[in-house]
């Protein structure tokens, strides 16, 4: 009986044994395991990818940008000042042409007979006056010596004011008959190019009807070599807009051209209805690439500065910046001054030549290290 006992207690500690080793093994592993995870955790590190530029000096301006209208810097409509039937028109839509160009005229065929006649009356005007002239200055002379009678005198003097007075009326009537001559025949009165066609040949045009359809006018001439741009301006801006500032245009159709000109006219009362002051600016169009009638984006420069530290503003984050040293990016707080679109100024916080952040600024933390993915700072 106490062999069996014994038996029994030899096997339930060999049990015991083998369960503690097993047990002991197997914590080994964990921790082993778990102590590897840990070493491998803390041998990869975080390296955020950032793209950086360098602080440099340049030039900024600070400007107000308004949309506006492009228009021509002249624009007349071709309309003779007389009425009459249309008889040639000699330019097309497109063309363009020169300040004294016949562009079209009307049939002067009974104006030059009026013509004709109106200095055929003139010349007869003009012999009457010297014959009366003639004998005005002999009884003139008679009278004196007391050789002729006073009412003899009289009626000489008359006759020579009434030769005086219808010379005068033909002369007007030739200068009428000539105006009408000239005026018949339409010039440009600038170089421009024509834009528009109102008549045809044969319209009968009447000037009293101004630009109302097309009896009331010819051709359209625009002079668009330069071009005007009338913006609207808030009491707020209005007082930094000064006359001979520069302005830059910028139009949808030409991405990549900013064309330059200067505020011309600046008006000091404001649009009862709007509440706004209205400013004119102008720029030059030799090429025509600018169209009247499209919309463009004025920007004016009210503001100069020449040689300040500056960043892009995607470098800008709540008045801070990151700066990047030996692959760490440390955060600097900074003072800003004027700003376009692309740059601000830095008045106090960086200095020249310096790597900053301009893309990843957005969770990127102080202290952390950054990879360099490009720009370098160059």
């Amino acid at each position: 009986m106490k062999i069996k006992i014994f038996e029994r207690s030899s096997k339930m500690k060999n049990r015991i044994f083998i369960l503690s080793v097993l047990i002991v093994i197997l914590s080994i592993f964990i921790i082993s395991c778990k102590g590897k995870s840990k070493n491998e955790n803390t041998s990869v590190e975080t390296l955020f990818p950032v793209s950086v530029d360098r602080v440099e000096k340049r030039t900024i301006e600070r400007t107000l940008s308004f949309v506006g209208n492009l228009e021509p810097i002249d624009k007349a409509t071709i309309v003779p000042d007389i009425s009459g039937k249309l008889w040639k028109i000699y330019v097309d839509v497109g063309e363009r042409v020169k300040k004294g160009q016949v562009l079209a005229e009307l049939d002067h065929r009974h104006i030059d007979l009026q013509l004709e006649q109106a200095r055929a009356g003139f010349e007869v005007a003009k012999a009457n006056l010297e014959d009366a002239r003639t004998n005005y200055l002999r009884m003139e002379k008679l009278y004196k010596e007391n050789a002729i009678s006073s009412q003899q005198f009289e009626k000489i003097k008359l006759a020579y004011e009434s030769a005086q007075s219808q010379f005068q009326q033909a002369q007007a009537a030739l200068n009428l008959a000539q105006y009408q001559r000239d005026v018949s025949i339409m010039k440009a009165p600038f170089d421009g190019v024509i834009v528009e066609r109102l008549a045809e040949e044969g319209d009968v045009i009447n000037p009293m009807m101004g630009g109302f359809g097309s009896r009331g006018g010819v051709l359209v001439l625009m002079n668009f070599s330069k071009i005007k741009v009338d913006i609207d301006v808030s009491e707020k801006d209005i007082l930094q807009i000064k006359k001979g500032q520069r302005a830059y245009l910028e139009v949808s159709s030409i991405p990549d051209r900013r064309f330059i000109g200067e505020v011309t006219i600046v008006n000091l009362a404001a649009d009862s209805m709007t509440k706004t002051f209205k400013v004119r600016t102008e720029f030059e169009n030799p090429d025509l690439l600018l169209k009247p009638g499209t919309f463009g984006t004025v920007t004016v420069v009210t503001e100069v500065k020449k040689d300040v530290l500056a960043i892009k503003k995607e470098g800008l984050l709540e008045n801070s910046v990151f700066v990047v040293e030996n692959g760490i990016a440390q955060k600097r707080n900074v003072k800003t001054g004027i700003e376009n679109k692309t740059h601000v100024e830095i008045i106090e916080g960086l200095r020249e030549g310096e790597l900053y952040v301009v893309e990843g600024v957005i969770g990127l933390k102080d202290r952390a290290k950054v990879k360099i993915i490009e720009g370098g700072g160059k």
